[in-house]
């Protein structure tokens, strides 16, 4: 009697699945997911990859301020990859720091956003009526207003209930609640639209027939249906959510200067810029220009990759 061969792993089957495909044949989503990989990879190793502690006091010399790239410093003779600050701190470790927050902070932001908008979009499209209305009102005048301008009043309503003592150790947070809170309309608007089409398919009715609770329908049926587009829009609004905070924190409204992210070290490379100390900004921006890029890039390959018109 012949063995039955054992069926592949869920990992073979990916890896034979038109997905992993397209992926492979796409150099622009290779290139890109490497690069967010790498990045996320330094943040997450900060510690072990930073040749210094940016944010150590005791570790800081004042002498090595204004430290040009690669070249030895005139007073104590040390040299740094990318140079450092006016206090002495080495711009690299200190990319390394910011990007943890920046990527926290964008992470964070989106799965807010995600579990927030997706709640309210399976709920309105699902029960409709004037639970539908509302909500989709209130999405609605959300959206003639400018995303960052949203987070910035949320940002300042949530600090002015903090007491002073606590506003920084709390900033971090208040900023994830401010860009979730004001991104949370694209995610309901689609995830409504795509529970209006799949509630009157047969197998929801089915569902109905036997008993299921609308919970238990909206969770367990329709959900996995309009997880497809929400992962695009995850992608693409993890850059923008990046973005945003990196805006809020240069202008002074978003990550405190005890837990400085990238905006915030463009902030201060900003105010050395016309005095010839280029490279405090120079390679602050430059780090978030190619995150933020890489990411949209993987987030157009995953859009197209996940549409069947183009397959």
């Amino acid at each position: 009697m012949e063995k039955t061969p054992n069926p592949p792993s869920a990992l073979a089957r990916f890896a034979d699945g038109d997905f992993f495909y397209t992926f492979k044949r796409s150099p622009v989503a290779v290139v890109s997911f490497v690069v967010v990989a790498l990045l996320v990879l330094a943040a997450v190793f900060a510690p072990l990859i930073a040749p210094y502690d940016p944010f150590n006091p005791a570790s800081l010399n004042l002498m090595n301020g204004f430290s040009e790239p690669m070249v030895p410093n005139a007073f104590t003779g040390e040299t740094f990859w990318l140079g450092t600050d006016d206090q002495g701190r080495d711009v690299f470790s200190t990319i390394l720091y910011g990007l943890r927050i920046s990527l926290f902070v964008g992470f964070a932001a989106v799965m807010f956003a995600l579990v927030l908008g997706v709640t309210l979009g399976l709920i309105a499209g699902y029960i409709g009526g004037w639970v539908e209305t509302l909500i989709m009102r209130v999405a609605d005048v959300q959206l003639t207003f400018p995303s960052i301008l949203v987070a910035m009043l949320i940002f300042g309503v949530a600090k002015g209930f903090t007491p002073p003592e606590y506003r920084d150790d709390v900033a971090i947070w208040v900023l994830i609640f401010a860009i979730g809170l004001s991104d949370w309309v694209q995610f309901a608007r689609v995830v409504r639209g795509a529970t209006l089409v799949e509630k009157s398919k047969d197998y929801v009715q089915a569902a109905r027939l036997i008993g299921r609770s609308p919970g238990s329908i909206m969770l367990r049926h329709i959900l996995p249906n309009v997880l497809g587009p929400v992962l695009v829009i995850a992608t693409i609004s993890l850059a923008l959510a990046i973005i945003a905070e990196a805006t809020l924190s240069f202008l002074g409204v978003g990550a405190p200067p005890t837990q400085p992210s990238l905006g915030t070290l463009i902030r201060i490379g900003q105010g050395f810029l016309f005095s010839g100390e280029w490279w405090i900004l120079l390679f602050p921006a430059v780090t978030l220009l190619t995150l933020a890029l890489s990411v949209n890039l993987l987030g157009d390959w995953l859009r197209d990759a996940l549409n069947p018109k183009l397959r």
